[in-house]
This record gives structure tokens, C-alpha cells and sequence, in this order.
């Protein structure tokens, strides 16, 4: 699946059409932690199930389908976002790329550190891309990109992420997306070797933090 950036926007392959979303079967916690381990340190993200129930659901399915492992961040653009999720494998990402999500309704900010799924113009068209924000990037809540959690531990380490490739092609010399869904982590180490990625990702919370 393919993202671009149009106007400063994350959007992921224009193809999504909304028939193929799915309704998820399990429902996740109210409230969870995700903990990212990246080559560059740990990343803690506060999900929060009423921001954002159908990204909620679908991110608790994808970190505990281990979907995330091995994941890089082929997309990092200096103070704007950081974006990761096409699987390093081309088979294990063809059984996700186009098992579309309802949209949500937006009830937070894209501010900085919150995190929420890429899609494209189309509706129904979130999958299994998503961005953290470096900054606040609240002019994409109008175009329904909805935050589905927020880092509450590791925004440093996000802030170091790879950012030397940029975009993809034509607004950068990062890795164009359909090469990455054909070839996988295959072709990023060879071609893109600085890329940072998530080592493990796991759900470690099942619980509301504690303030």
C-alpha cells in the first residue's frame, strides 16, 4: 500500500475503497499500553479506547498478531511525523494491507506525540500504517486522521529516529512505498540501511495508567 504525502498529509494508497473494511471481532481494553522496542530505545504509547474504538481494536490485533515485529520507520520527516507499518515480510503484509477499518470519529489532536493510522482520501481507508506526530499537526484533524493513543514515555527516542532519507520520491529520497510492500525488509537493509525500526512491539497494559 502506498502513502503520500499530499499537502503535508500521511495518506495510504489511494486504491482502499470502503467496501473492504471490516468490523474487528474482538474488542480491545478501554485503556492499554503499547511498548515499542526500537533500535533506538523504548517507546511507551497510552492507547485510549473512546478516542478512537475501531483504531484501538485494530492496533491491539496487529501488536498481538505480531505484526509490528521487525517493522521499519521508512518514513521520518524532520518536525512533522514518523511513520512505520508495512510488514518487513511482502506475504505476512499481503494478508493485512487491505483489511480495511471503519473511520472514526475525531476526538483529539494530531498534537505532538499523539499517534493515530495513516489513510488516504477515501473513507473506510486506515489499515496498518500509522504516525506519531513530531509536532503539533493539528491541521490534519479536519482531513479525519484520529488519534488512537499518545507516547507517554520515549518522545526522546522517537525524536531520534533515522530522519536522513525523508519523504519517499518526489518529495524525498526515501524509499518509494510499493518497493517496500513488493520486496520488504529485503530491499531496506540493502537500500536504506540507517532506517531505524521496532524490534518487538507488545501490549504490556491492560489497564489504565496511573497518573
Amino acid at each position: 500500500m502506498r502513502t503520500l504525502l499530499i499537502a503535508g498529509l500521511i495518506l495510504a494508497g489511494s486504491h482502499v475503497v470502503a467496501q473492504d473494511a471490516e468490523p474487528l471481532s474482538k474488542k480491545a481494553p478501554a485503556k492499554f499500553q503499547v511498548k515499542l522496542e526500537t533500535s533506538k530505545g523504548t517507546v511507551i504509547i497510552q492507547v485510549t479506547r473512546d478516542w478512537s474504538p475501531v483504531g484501538a481494536d485494530r492496533i491491539h490485533e496487529l501488536v498481538n498478531a505480531g505484526f509490528y515485529d521487525d517493522c521499519r520507520f521508512f518514513r521520518v520527516i524532520k518536525n512533522f511525523m514518523a511513520q512505520v507499518g508495512i510488514n518487513g515480510d511482502p506475504k505476512v503484509h499481503a494478508k493485512w494491507k487491505d483489511k480495511t477499518i471503519k473511520d472514526d470519529i475525531r476526538k483529539k489532536s494530531n498534537k505532538r506525540g499523539f499517534v493515530s493510522f495513516a489513510k488516504s482520501s477515501a473513507p473506510d481507508s486506515r489499515s496498518t500504517q500509522f504516525f506519531i506526530s513530531y509536532k503539533d499537526n493539528a491541521y490534519l484533524d479536519s482531513y479525519g486522521f484520529s488519534p488512537f493513543g499518545e507516547v507517554v514515555e520515549g518522545m526522546d527516542v522517537v525524536d531520534k529516529l533515522y530522519n536522513g532519507y525523508g519523504d519517499g520520491a518526489p518529495n524525498g529520497n526515501g524509499p518509494p512505498q510499493f518497493r517496500v510492500v513488493r520486496e520488504g525488509n529485503v530491499y531496506l537493509k540493502e537500500k536504506y540501511p540507517n532506517l531505524d525500526f521496532i524490534k518487538k512491539a507488545t501490549i504490556v497494559v491492560d489497564k489504565p495508567k496511573v497518573e
